[in-house]
């Protein structure tokens, strides 16, 4: 049976970089949940100028309009032997839409989840800084410049994201974990739950991933 791979981890943990690695690994689609809304919100149709008006209001989209949204996007021919979900499901409700989609459709859900502590998030988050020339991207905590706020490449100054301060950091991560321990449960019941220790070096994390997943029956396209 083809997977459904769901994708979860704190900000900054890496899950998008190791999403990405499956994706080439396995041929799986990366589906975000955020670039399906920001295309459909780009589209001059109906659904598409309400998706709009919807997000630009700062409002959340509906459980059925995001399932809806998921089961088009993953009935084109790319996601017939499998895909991967990450923005999606944020919800035991949409976990559990999730799981009739994937029954229809013939597949497995499996939860992956990248763990990392706290105090190694609030390093990786806080200590981030972007080149404003080139966007090189730095980390004070593990991969500082060379010279203190400068571009080792074009000398460009070295900028930090208004949300990668202490404070919007430690409530984004409290949010996170209040968000998905009821996701993590509910897969975890249900023996689907895969935990990687997301502390590792990138090239670890993913060996004892593909590890684990192989072991589910996924094997690459």
């Amino acid at each position: 049976m083809s997977k459904i791979i769901v994708m979860i981890g704190a900000p900054g943990a890496g899950k998008g970089t190791q999403a990405r690695l499956l994706s080439e690994k396995y041929g799986y689609p990366q589906i975000s949940t955020g670039d399906i809304l920001r295309e459909m919100a780009q589209a001059d149709t109906p659904e598409g100028r309400d998706l709009k008006q919807i997000m630009a209001a700062g409002k959340l989209v509906s459980d059925d309009v995001l399932a809806d949204l998921i089961e088009k996007r993953t009935s084109r021919p790319d996601c017939q032997n499998g895909y991967i979900l990450d923005g999606y499901p944020r919800t035991v409700v949409q976990a559990q839409q999730l799981e009739e989609m994937a029954a229809w459709q013939k597949k497995e859900v499996l939860l992956v989840r990248v763990v990392v502590f706290e105090d190694e998030l609030m390093k990786r988050l806080t200590g981030r800084r972007t080149c404003k020339k080139c966007g090189e991207i730095y980390n004070i905590n593990f991969r500082p410049p060379q010279i203190a706020g400068v571009c080792d490449r074009d000398g460009g100054s070295l900028s930090q994201r208004a949300d990668d301060n202490a404070e919007t950091v430690k409530r984004r991560l409290s949010e996170y974990q209040s968000a998905t321990a009821p996701l993590i449960d509910y897969y975890g019941r249900n023996g689907r739950l895969i935990e990687v220790d997301g502390q590792l070096p990138v090239d670890e994390v993913f060996e004892k991933l593909c590890h684990v997943i192989d072991n589910f029956g996924i094997r690459a396209a």
